[in-house]
């Protein structure tokens, strides 16, 4: 199994406090994901972030197609980092570190994913051709809307 991974580390005009608020919430990702995923949030107990929680969604990554998706949240450090798992969806793994440091002026948050797909060659082949494209278009947006929401004040 091929594993790649994608780094993202963008600065937000906020606190630390501000920060975990927002991103400590499952209901803020779908304001953070392009509308074209089809992004819904289908069950989750509506508390937040707590190591230990399962959060079921529908996405649509390609051709429309509805695919189910459930990530456990397996670790959570308050104000300083969370991470969130795939139990079950369209990767093989799915492992997504979400960092939130002080820094001058406001947070340095990073992203790191590690994530493979199913289906050997087949899936290398698409991560080539479509999925690593489409999780860069993916983040992008996401520091596009974080912009708007924390750094156009």
């Amino acid at each position: 199994m091929k594993v790649y991974s994608k780094q993202t580390v963008q600065h937000v005009n906020a606190t630390i406090e501000e920060c975990w608020t927002f991103f400590s919430s499952p209901a803020n990702l779908q304001k953070i994901t392009p509308q074209s995923m089809g992004f819904k949030i289908t069950d989750f107990d509506g508390k937040n972030m707590y190591a230990g929680q399962i959060i079921q969604y529908k996405v649509s990554p390609l051709f429309g197609i509805k695919l189910p998706w459930v990530t456990e949240i397996t670790f959570v450090k308050e104000g300083s980092y969370f991470i969130d798992e795939q139990r079950f969806g369209p990767y093989s793994l799915w492992h997504h570190k979400h960092f939130f440091e002080p820094a001058e002026n406001g947070v340095k948050m990073t992203d790191l994913v590690h994530y493979a797909l199913p289906l050997g060659f087949i899936g290398r082949i698409m991560n080539t051709l479509v999925v690593k494209n489409k999780l860069k278009e993916i983040f992008e947006y996401r520091e596009q809307k974080v912009n708007e929401i924390f750094n156009s004040k």
